[in-house]
C-alpha cells in the first residue's frame, strides 16, 4: 500500500530547509538543499511509518491531492513581508502494510 503525505519544506535564514509533515507528528528533518531535504523527508517517513508498523499503531491517511495547494495559499496569505515562503510538496511511501 502506498501512503502520499504533504511536507512543507520551511526555508531556514542561514540556509538549507527544515522539514515536516502535519499529518506524521513527530517528523522533522533537514536538508542543506532542496533535493537532499527531500531525500532526508523521505528517509525520516520511511522510518516513522516502520516505527508505527512495528508498534502496531493505524498508520495516518494519506493527505488529498489538493491539501499541498491549499496549504500554499494559507501560507502566502500569512507570509510577512521579506520572509522567505515554505514549499509544499507531497511525497509517497510504500507502508508494508497489510489489507
Amino acid at each position: 500500500m502506498t501512503r502520499t503525505y504533504t511536507f512543507v519544506f520551511n526555508p531556514e535564514p542561514e540556509g538549507g530547509y527544515t522539514v515536516t509533515c502535519p499529518a506524521l507528528p513527530g517528523l522533522a528533518t533537514y536538508g542543506e538543499t532542496l533535493d537532499e531535504a527531500r531525500r532526508m523527508a523521505l528517509d525520516a517517513m520511511d522510518g516513522l511509518i516502520e516505527v508505527i508498523l512495528e508498534k502496531r499503531e493505524p498508520i495516518p491517511e494519506s493527505d488529498t491531492p489538493t491539501l499541498a495547494p491549499r496549504y500554499s495559499r494559507l501560507a502566502q496569505a500569512l507570509q510577512s513581508d521579506g520572509e522567505a515562503e515554505p514549499i509544499f510538496e507531497q511525497l509517497s511511501a510504500r507502508t508494508g502494510e497489510r489489507v
